[in-house]
């Protein structure tokens, strides 16, 4: 089964799966690099993005924390995900 896309912008996707593990995390991908994201600490748990990536998707982590957590807790109940506006 493929992660639900919940966001896309300047070549950044942003997935998250439904039966993931604590801490609440998202997934971001920008070409091949793949990182891992926590949420509430918007910081990487695992995995890279080059330097201005980085910085767009933290950014937007900050933006979205609440909108974050509102899909962490739909994925934890096996709901459908909410789009996400992207960082414009």
């Amino acid at each position: 089964m493929t992660m639900p896309e919940i966001s896309l912008f300047y070549g950044l996707k942003v997935t998250m799966n439904w039966d993931e593990h604590n801490p609440p995390h998202f997934h971001a991908e920008y070409a091949e690099h793949k990182a891992s994201i926590d949420i509430q600490k918007a910081q990487i748990i695992i995995g890279a993005l080059p330097g201005k990536q980085l910085k767009l998707i933290l950014a937007w982590c900050e933006i979205h924390k609440d909108e974050l957590m509102q899909n962490w807790e739909l994925a934890r109940s096996g709901k459908p995900l909410n789009r996400i506006n992207p960082l414009i």
